[in-house]
């Protein structure tokens, strides 16, 4: 018969290596030189957008007015069939235009046929968006993958980010797409998305797949810079225990008011905002 106080030692051994396992697969890259170009700044989510205004989100006025006020920028990019990289943040037009169709089943000469709602913009191509933010504020690009592309994808956007002058960091929801900025880009500061799939989480995707991107388990295969996750759910295991042994840099995404804002920035998460302007 057992004495129990082995039999607590074993249970008590056991939690330690599976927790210390567990703390291991969380572990980020840490060190990479660079995020200190991104601290200053907040971000407008898909440019300074209002539709109010005629600058619809994702459209070219709306990147120029993020600049004009001191503000850096995230974007949505995806790979159209001919090559190209247009900036927009659903695959399905109809939201953002009125008319159906498919954004990466698309040239660049078609998309020109697909004006957004409330201006007389175009969607824009991602070198059209760079040439804005050469030499000013900073990007945080998001691949947006779609039919196993993410290689593709990839390859597009550094190599337009590359050929201009333009401070960026890139994050996706995908971890094939994080995956392989590690082993294609190593210098470039890539991020993590995610938020709390298990609330949120699409249909078409397996329960599985929600909980590990809700509690980021591709980290110790992907080793993510930083971890954008929706501040809604900012309160979760895997992100907490991440900041406290290793200071992972956070982003936060989407915030809408000016107190949550300036909380977020008192814990040191970087920001991403959107229908207001802050002072």
């Amino acid at each position: 018969m057992k004495k129990p106080w082995k039999t607590g030692l074993l249970v008590t051994s056991a939690a330690a290596l599976m927790a210390g396992a567990g703390a291991a697969l969380l572990a980020p890259r840490t060190g990479q030189p660079g995020w200190e170009s991104f601290t200053p700044y907040r971000y407008a989510h898909r440019g300074l957008h209002n539709v109010s205004e005629g600058r619809p989100e994702n459209s070219l006025s709306a990147f120029r007015a993020a600049v004009e006020r001191g503000f850096g920028a995230e974007l949505d990019v995806h790979l159209m069939r001919d090559g190209n990289l247009a900036v927009v943040h659903d695959s399905d037009l109809t939201r953002v235009t009125g008319k159906t169709a498919i954004v990466e089943e698309l040239t660049a000469e078609e998309l020109a046929g697909y004006p957004l709602t409330g201006s007389g913009e175009i969607i824009p191509l991602f070198g059209q968006v760079l040439e804005v933010f050469d030499g000013k504020t900073p990007l945080i690009v998001e691949l947006k993958t779609r039919d196993g592309n993410a290689q593709a994808l990839t390859d597009a956007a550094i190599a337009l980010l590359e050929a201009h002058q333009v401070t960026y960091c890139v994050e996706s929801f995908d971890p094939r797409a994080v995956m392989y900025l590690k082993q294609r880009y190593p210098q470039v500061i890539r991020g993590q998305l995610s938020e709390n799939f298990l609330r949120s989480g699409s249909s078409d995707i397996s329960p599985l797949t929600r909980a590990a991107m809700t509690y980021l388990a591709t980290t110790g295969l992907t080793k993510p810079d930083f971890i954008a996750y929706n501040h809604a759910h900012r309160n979760n295991a895997s992100l907490r225990l991440m900041k406290r042994l290793y200071g992972v840099h956070e982003v936060s995404w989407t915030v809408r008011d000016a107190d949550t804002l300036r909380e977020l920035e008192a814990e040191g998460a970087l920001v991403i905002f959107e229908g207001f302007v802050p002072e």
